[in-house]
């Protein structure tokens, strides 16, 4: 029974998040990943703590209210902070359940831990650390997931997300562990706020991910047709193509014009897929996707920073964007 108690909830939890995501932004082998390497974070911070609690010679309490908190979050902060970089997150969806896994595989850790090390037999105990102290562990994480993929998207740079959502997870870890209420009504609480807020993002995410679908594959695909007809030229954005004639050589205005016509036709094939994903229909995999994005790549090297910039009117890359492109890895 205190298996089932430490344990059981904060799993259930994320398969529920994992069975929420209709779009299937999320890779199974991406979330086991990352509850692992929320366990090896886990495991870092016991010898960490363990280091710094001697080294200090600060009482138990006041390293658990004050330090703790900070060195847990920061090092569960940083698996978020290497799928950031390497683009692998788009939406509020997936940062959620991704932050998510990442505290649930610490938690789990540390439960696991406790379970083994300590022989109390109290149920309640357990109860509060599975019901409590798990969720809060994957919501913070969960939390700074949210908050930085919400900056990237509005074009901020991540730090604008990232930092606030660290120093909100610290402050939410340091109030739990000072227990300002009975440890009962803190679990409660924690138990109702952290997935209500989660769902709230999940509905929002849901809308935003549906406009983005709707909107731009009507527009790339436009774009896409023109190309192939071959009329292009006598289109507003192919009238802005040639204008960059006066300010880059023309081995250059070949490159973009080859990078715009690669990045639509990924952009519309990586669409279909979720748009076929959420309708419950198998995924096309098409040979020669893993080509196109290489050669993406290359000629998105070609043009460098300035010609990403120059053609930034027609081709914008945000992180959900470039995040996209990672589907056909």
């Amino acid at each position: 029974m205190k298996i089932i108690l430490a344990l059981i909830p904060v799993l259930l939890f994320l398969l529920l998040l994992y069975i929420l995501d209709s779009f299937r932004l999320v890779r199974l082998k991406t979330l086991v990943f990352l509850f692992l390497a929320g366990t090896v974070s886990a495991f870092a911070a016991y010898f960490l703590n363990s280091g710094l609690l001697a080294t200090t010679k600060l009482e138990f309490e006041i390293y658990s209210r004050y330090i703790a908190p900070i060195l847990e979050e920061l090092l569960k902060a940083s698996v978020i902070l290497i799928l950031l970089i390497r683009k692998r997150i788009g939406f509020l969806i997936d940062a959620a359940i991704y932050g998510f896994a990442t505290g649930a595989g610490f938690a789990v850790f540390e439960n696991t831990y406790y379970l083994i090390s300590s022989p109390d037999s109290n149920l309640m105990v357990w109860m509060l650390r599975g019901l409590g102290t798990a969720i809060m562990h994957s919501g913070t994480t969960a939390l700074i997931a949210i908050s930085s993929i919400g900056a990237l998207n509005l074009e901020k740079k991540m730090v604008t997300g990232f930092i606030p959502g660290l120093i909100l997870a610290i402050l939410i870890h340091s109030g739990f562990n000072h227990f300002y209420v009975q440890p009962v009504i803190q679990t409660l609480l924690m138990l109702l706020l952290i997935p209500s807020f989660l769902i709230l993002m999940f509905i929002m995410s849901e809308k935003q991910l549906q406009n983005w679908l709707e909107i731009e594959f009507y527009n790339e695909a436009e774009l896409l047709s023109l190309m192939n007809k071959g009329e292009f030229s006598t289109s507003k954005s192919g009238q802005y193509l040639a204008s960059l004639k006066a300010y880059f050589p023309a081995e250059m205005i070949v490159d973009m014009y080859c990078y715009i016509s690669v990045y639509l036709e990924l952009s519309i094939k990586s669409k279909r897929n979720i748009l076929l994903a959420e309708c419950g229909f198998p995924i096309i995999k098409e040979p020669g996707l893993g080509e196109k994005l290489t050669e993406f790549r290359h000629l998105r090297k070609n043009i460098g920073k300035s010609g990403e910039l120059a053609l930034s009117p027609l081709i914008k890359l945000k992180q959900r964007d470039l995040w996209k492109l990672t589907t056909f890895e």
